[in-house]
């Protein structure tokens, strides 16, 4: 979290020479497409296919392990059945390439890979109903468990040692809560990391661990119509916030993102949680912190997006798109409290699965 994660920011005329250069393919079209610290672009070619064009914020481009410990999770994903992206690798097989590129601030080095364009819309385009929030909680349950059966000589890398997004360091959040000046809520935050401390930290010995995706929101999930007027799953973008964590937590951030798709956010965790134990049942310790972790979620979102707000100003409508969302569900889960909240969650769970 520094003016080092400079965001990259081509030209379409860069995007172009480059995708001919590295990957011998010919633009017809290329789209600008939103994303938080990175710069992506939907690239369809003259020789065929639609890709998508990944650059690296210069900050993680630093790591290149990691990306490629991210890359064999994508492919590992998709080889197991799951709709992740794969990587094309250049004309010199490579699967990412480091290029050096002025983007108006002088020369900076940055990842680059072209994946696969998955088909569909994000959820947050779609009416988020019981069903597919059953689906959308089955779906990261198993993206969990099969993340765990992955090997990778550089696996230790996923555990982010002070890695802000993770809901292991929730705590950290305090040194950028001064963001929150004046804001109504800053109270509740500053209770809700206490909470975590006294309340989640010694019963983290009892969670289960396992490799979480660690964004699974609603704008990092695709879906496409089926047969009726449902809809299924049918893309899993966005690996960077990868970590070593628990289960629960890949709950937790999953209920906390549908929430901000839906009109009446309380009635989200049931069906996603319902989904989640279809695969994978919570034990005692792990229900016991539901709550919080949700909450502890949505603190994380509004500090740190207002925070990166400070030093990305011209970045500010994509960044608070799920802030603005998050604090008035916020303010209602702090005031309902956590048994209210809990036990419509867990009756609603309990009467979706007995259906």
């Amino acid at each position: 979290m520094s003016e080092q994660h400079s965001k990259p920011n081509l030209s379409q005329s860069q995007v172009s020479e480059m995708v001919k250069r590295l990957f011998g393919l010919t633009p017809v079209e290329i789209r600008s497409l939103p994303s938080f610290y990175d710069q992506n672009f939907y690239v369809a070619a003259v020789e065929g296919g639609e890709y998508l064009l990944k650059i690296v914020n210069s900050a993680d481009s630093k790591n290149a392990a990691l990306i490629e410990v991210q890359t064999y999770a994508m492919s590992f994903l998709h080889k197991n059945g799951l709709p992740a992206q794969t990587v094309l690798s250049t004309t010199s097989g490579q699967l990412m390439s480091l290029e050096e590129i002025d983007c108006g601030r002088g020369p900076q080095k940055y990842l680059v890979r072209l994946l696969t364009y998955l088909p569909g819309i994000t959820i947050s385009n779609v009416p988020v109903k019981p069903q597919l929030l059953f689906d959308v909680g089955k779906t990261a349950a198993r993206m969990d468990q099969i993340l765990q059966e992955m090997d990778h000589p550089r696996l230790s890398l996923l555990q982010r040692e002070k890695f802000i997004w993770s809901l292991s360091d929730v705590t950290f959040l305090e040194e950028y809560i001064s963001v929150l000046d004046g804001h109504p809520l800053q109270e509740a935050v500053s209770s809700v990391i206490r909470q975590y401390r006294t309340c989640v930290i010694p019963k983290r010995s009892s969670f289960r661990k396992c490799i979480n995706h660690g964004d699974f929101n609603d704008l990092n999930v695709l879906v496409e119509l089926c047969e009726g007027d449902g809809y299924r799953i049918s893309g899993i973008l966005d690996f960077g916030d990868m970590n070593s964590g628990y289960y629960v937590y890949e709950l937790a951030i999953t209920i906390m993102h549908m929430m901000t798709e839906h009109p009446r956010p309380i009635e989200v965790g049931g069906p996603v949680l319902a989904g989640w134990e279809s695969v994978l049942p919570l034990n005692e310790a792990e229900r016991e912190c539901l709550y919080l972790l949700v909450l502890s979620r949505f603190c994380q979102s509004l500090v740190l997006t207002r925070y990166t707000v400070t030093l990305h100003p011209e970045n500010a409508e994509y960044l608070m798109i799920i802030s603005s969302k998050g604090i008035p569900i916020l303010q209602q889960l702090w005031e309902l409290g956590k048994d209210h909240v809990e036990k419509v969650w867990f009756q609603s769970a309990a009467q979706f699965n007995d259906k």
